[in-house]
């Protein structure tokens, strides 16, 4: 597989994916990304020109990917539509991407015959009590809670149903939440750390009691190469690392992290539909594939990534002030 196709290759975690192969193979990757808002071509920035390809596109351009997936090897899907509280506010974009989207990858897989993985999430799965020993597994049944979650479910029964029906040669995973560097400053880690650099008090939904499961995104991107190299076709795979945290405990480790009081930070209105609890039980990865994270911690992870949005303030400062106007029209 030299030669790899990484859809939303530009975003979050897509771009620490794309990093990684970089650093950890031989391969050539080329990025296919439509540059919405959470996409950032400066996320690529400094990749050997010869090792990676930047595509402007979208997924649902049929004509588009089937030219690309002839040229591939086999292909990583992180293109998504993913931030819950806009899937709460105008849901078809992520009927268009997460859903047709994925059609439009799956048709072309099948044609050309390629090697296909499938990025997902465990919000697919709906949310834990907070008093739940349980954790998600690959058998746990899927009852997504919003728009976004149940957009991520049928794109996953896509998947599952072409690798039934027509041989394709596709694989998922399903990974908790994920931090790290080049995160849109609209997600929770990112937007509490550059808030504190700014000088702004950050903001908890609710009580905080809201537990995610964290792994940083290096540890998701070694996972999935792992998925790609060695995973058995048709079947699923959660990646996690162990990273239970409620929200009230990492804006205060944020804060102590970054030499500010612990409890310098506002309530504020919970969201709709906020899920209760992840937890991710990778023991299926850990065991078969022998994958493990390099972050075993979440306080290290945090740091590293602390110092990252500290140093690359560059990157991140075009899209604060729009971000911070946006919630600020909803209290938060």
């Amino acid at each position: 597989m030299q030669r790899l196709l990484v859809t939303g290759g530009a975003g979050f975690i897509g771009s620490n994916f794309v990093h990684h192969v970089v650093e950890n193979t031989d391969h050539h990757v080329t990025v296919l990304d439509a540059l919405t808002y959470a996409g950032n071509r400066a996320s690529l920035d400094g990749l050997p020109a010869d090792r990676v390809t930047f595509v402007h596109g979208d997924i649902t351009d049929a004509e588009l990917v089937d030219t690309l997936f002839a040229d591939a090897d086999a292909v990583v899907h992180y293109a998504a539509e993913s931030h819950n509280d806009n899937s709460l506010h105008s849901p078809r974009p992520f009927l268009d991407t997460n859903i047709v989207g994925t059609y439009t990858l799956l048709e072309a897989a099948r044609k050309h015959d390629r090697r296909f993985h499938h990025i997902s999430t465990d919000e697919v799965y709906g949310d834990l009590e907070l008093d739940d020993p349980e954790r998600f597994t690959e058998n746990t049944p899927y009852n997504p809670s919003s728009p976004y979650s149940s957009t991520k479910a049928g794109s996953d029964l896509l998947v599952r149903a072409w690798v039934r029906s027509f041989g394709v040669q596709a694989t998922i995973s399903n990974c908790s939440n994920n931090y790290g560097p080049y995160q849109h400053v609209e997600k929770f880690i990112p937007r509490q750390i550059t808030n504190v650099i700014r000088g702004i008090r950050p903001k908890l939904y609710g009580a905080g009691e809201n537990v995610r499961d964290w792994i940083h995104a290096n540890d998701h991107s070694s996972a999935v190469l792992t998925i790609l190299d060695k995973g058995r076709i048709g079947e699923t795979y959660l990646i996690g690392a162990d990273g239970e945290r409620n929200n009230k405990d990492v804006v205060e480790l944020i804060l102590e992290q970054m030499g500010q009081p612990r409890y310098a930070y506002d309530h504020v209105t919970d969201r709709a539909g906020h899920d209760l609890r992840y937890a991710i039980d990778s023991t299926k990865l850990r065991t078969e594939l022998g994958w493990t994270p390099q972050y075993a911690d979440f306080e290290s992870g945090l740091a590293a990534t602390i110092d990252w949005y500290k140093a690359n303030e560059a990157w991140w400062a075009p899209s604060k002030d729009a971000t911070e106007a946006f919630y600020a029209t909803k209290g938060q």
